[in-house]
């Protein structure tokens, strides 16, 4: 009887601790029984989940592995970075994302497989108790070892994408489940292909994203998750510091280094790297405050855009305060005008503007003392700039524009000449920031299919870095977002990170 009552005390504990949430999961499971127990852990810190497990193999009619995994309903986008720990036993081990019926061994399935020995492929289960498929049945894959898997659901359809680090996702394959309930078990898995052995994988970045519908109105009753992240550009490890189901946007570094800076409801907060209590910035009446704000390079000065009522019809305005908080001194008499860089002698602003009843925006540049605005650019019907923002030398002025057809990077003289093309691909690059040391350019991309002259939210989007001195971009990081992810400049003190925020919507 005391044997009978120890194992079901250890049995009632198993289940509880499988049920403990370990970081974005709800349960850490064996699926199928393995001969070697499985588990999954996260370090808090890094914001890393380390692996581990058994099992014969994740094939024929049933499975054996470790699935660390929650409930998911509806269309969803999961993005992680894998490497397996050491050289392994079996070629043949694997890990990925995974998207189950349930955690019977014979379930219906869908993954997004890494092996050891680097083949990265779609696998699939179409009917419970059926054989496992994948793409190797009609052709020899390669074997690139991608790092980075993309699994999404969208309606009955699974797409695979994958990338090497620094490269846009490359879709692997696509498969239509039909027999996969609208609730599902998603989540990581390993399995060491070996019923002896227990292997290891690391995973970070990990982001579990519910997109809003293509005809999503933000206008209309529903949330946007958003989160606020800072990023190691040159390594490309991520950190969410802060989460909320509403929308905020556009953080700033402050210049100590130890506090980001961003707008919410229409104030401005900061908030501890670390993560940590908000704090209210005092901007006095300005209350309508919008995504275009920064900090003068001598770190006194604070720029925000403020909506204003009544005069010149009211709009978005150009005011300056100090940074610690006060009242706003107006720049910009006339509206929209929209803030988006200091220049370099801390007595200056650039920003975008709209002058005269159904004209273009162009960037103009003031004095913050007071005088005329000065337009830098003259731009045609159709064609659109943004993001202007000064480079530490004060050499050049950077912005976005779409004077070649498809919206680029591009930069020009403080005075407005010399206007020079530095991106040329199918994207729609957005938003150039320069780090402090003057080396780099932080960007966001959109697709080729976003109309070039917008930037709208909730869409998959890449964050990319190019040297100043020219090169080709590179991938940073991929991200369901758009407007209000880097609109201003999130540069890191040190040149070494920036912040950012990503979006995870769902309409109730």
């Amino acid at each position: 009887m005391k044997h009978a009552l120890g194992l079901l005390l250890c049995v009632i504990a198993t289940t509880a601790l499988a049920q403990t949430p370990i970081g974005s999961f709800t349960s850490s499971q064996d699926i199928g029984n393995p001969q070697l127990a499985g588990s999954a852990s996260y370090d808090n810190q890094r914001q890393e989940y380390t692996l581990n497990g058994s099992g014969y193999n994740i094939w024929f009619d049933r499975d054996e592995f470790h699935f660390l995994n929650t409930k998911l309903k509806g269309d969803f986008i999961l993005t992680a970075n894998f490497a397996f720990t050491g050289e392994g036993v079996d070629p043949h081990r694997k890990t990925g994302w995974m998207v189950r019926a349930s955690d019977e061994e014979n379930a219906v399935h869908c993954s997004a497989v890494l092996h050891g020995d680097g083949l990265t492929v779609m696998q699939w289960r179409p009917l419970r108790g059926a054989s496992m498929r994948d793409p190797e049945e009609q052709l020899a894959a390669p074997k690139p070892n991608y790092q980075i898997l993309q699994l999404e659901r969208s309606g009955k359809t699974m797409i695979f994408r994958a990338a090497h680090p620094g490269e846009p996702l490359q879709t692997i394959g696509y498969q239509v489940m039909e027999n996969l309930p609208d609730e599902v078990l998603a989540g990581l898995f390993i399995n060491s292909h070996h019923p002896e052995v227990v292997e290891q994988a690391k995973v970070w970045n990990v982001r579990i994203d519910q997109p809003v519908a293509d005809d999503y109105n933000p206008g209309q009753e529903g949330w946007l998750g958003c989160r606020l992240e800072t990023m190691n550009v040159f390594n490309g490890k991520r950190k969410v510091i802060y989460e909320k189901d509403d929308r905020f946007e556009a953080p700033n570094w402050m210049p100590d280094g130890k506090k980001l800076l961003f707008n919410m409801d229409g104030l401005l907060y900061t908030i501890p790297i670390e993560g940590g209590e908000l704090e209210q910035l005092n901007t006095g009446f300005a209350n309508r405050n919008n995504n275009d704000h920064g900090i003068s390079f001598d770190g006194k000065l604070l720029a925000i855009s403020h909506h204003r009522e009544g005069m010149n019809g009211g709009g978005s305005t150009v005011y300056v305060l100090p940074l610690e908080g006060g009242t706003p001194q107006l720049v910009t008499e006339e509206t929209p005008s929209y803030w988006h860089g200091w220049a370099p002698n801390n007595k200056e602003v650039v920003y975008v503007a709209q002058r005269g009843e159904g004209s273009v925006y162009n960037i103009y540049k003031k004095s913050i003392n007071g005088g005329k605005e000065v337009a830098l650019t003259n731009n045609k019907p159709g064609e659109h700039v943004d993001g202007c923002e000064y480079s530490p030398d004060g050499e050049y002025v950077y912005y976005n524009g779409s004077h070649s057809g498809t919206m680029q990077l591009w930069r020009m003289k403080p005075d407005g000449s010399g206007k020079e093309q530095i991106t040329f691909d199918e994207y729609n690059d957005w938003f150039p920031h320069i780090s402090p040391d003057g080396k780099w350019i932080a960007f966001i991309s959109f697709p080729p299919d976003i109309e070039f002259n917008s930037h709208p939210s909730y869409k998959r989007v890449m964050l990319r870095l190019m040297p100043t001195a020219g090169g080709a971009p590179k991938v940073i990081a991929y991200l369901y977002g758009g407007q209000g992810t880097i609109n201003v400049p999130s540069w890191s003190p040190d040149s070494r990170q920036i912040s950012f925020v990503s979006n995870s919507g769902k309409v109730d």
